[in-house]
């Protein structure tokens, strides 16, 4: 029997210890050595890329560094970000030709625009200009055999959506948008919490739009000037709720994606 007179708990403590068979010795580092990755895991935030969606936020991604994803080939350039590997994020994606991922599932679902080369899944090959919605617990397997660039979005669908979209843009007609003189819309996806389109801005036009729920802009051909900065292909735009968008095309004019009244809600990062 250890006693201990003179109250040392220290010394009581380390003469258990050395009173223990190795084996639960081992269990009590290694339980100790758990609780601390856990304990460090909880204090870590996410990471965050342009994440206070209060403020206005831009990146001009011809000018970003290209990160590598977790698999090999696959690349990408951040625009926004809450979250590790499972995140709330839009990205531009690049695939090397013959690269493709493992089969997976999209939990909170995943939408894209096709921005150059051919995107290929067990769904079709989808040429420069498809925008595709998997919706939540979806699931494929996507590459590129002659290799590809995408605009994508994940974890941004209501979790209830089950609505498969593959629209080819380029076989689809803009329509003149109804009191916006030099704007034509084509439509991509519409529901309670979210408006999707493409428009096409004429040259030298004046796009003047208020955005009471958040609008997201991403220039898939041509430029516009916002604020004093000017946006070119692959450039991406978010105003917060509130705001007014002012830009003023270039010579070219300019064609854009659309994503608005979608930041009604502040972000979160997907529960892990």
């Amino acid at each position: 029997m250890i006693t201990d007179p003179a109250g040392n708990v220290a010394l009581l403590a380390r003469s258990r210890r050395l009173c223990q068979p190795e084996s639960l010795a081992a269990k009590d580092r290694s339980t100790g050595e758990h609780s601390r990755r856990a304990k460090s895991q909880e204090s870590t935030p996410p990471m965050q890329v342009n994440a206070d969606f209060s403020k206005r936020a831009a990146v001009h991604g011809q000018h970003e560094e290209w990160v590598k994803s977790p698999m090999p080939g696959v690349d990408r350039r951040m625009l926004d970000r809450l979250g590790e590997e499972v995140a709330r994020a839009t990205s531009i994606v690049r695939y090397a030709p013959g690269s493709k991922f493992s089969p997976h599932v999209h939990t909170g679902g995943e939408e894209f625009l096709v921005l150059d080369g051919v995107f290929q899944d067990e769904h079709g090959d989808f040429p420069a200009g498809s925008y595709i919605r998997n919706p939540p617990e979806s699931s494929h397997t996507p590459g590129s055999a002659p290799g590809c660039v995408i605009m994508v979005k994940l974890w941004q669908f209501d979790m209830s959506d089950r609505t498969h979209v593959r629209i080819d843009t380029n076989k689809m007609q803009a329509l003149p948008a109804s009191g916006r003189p030099g704007v034509s819309v084509i439509p991509l996806f519409h529901d309670k919490r979210e408006d999707v389109r493409m428009e096409i801005w004429e040259a030298g036009s004046t796009v003047e739009l208020d955005v009471p729920y958040g609008i997201e802009l991403f220039v898939v051909d041509g430029s516009f000037v916002e604020n004093s900065e000017t946006f070119v292909a692959q450039s991406w735009l978010r105003l917060p709720c509130g705001d007014t968008l002012r830009a003023t095309t270039g010579k070219d004019g300019c064609k854009v994606w659309i994503k608005a009244d979608h930041l009604k809600e502040t972000p979160i990062p997907p529960a892990t």
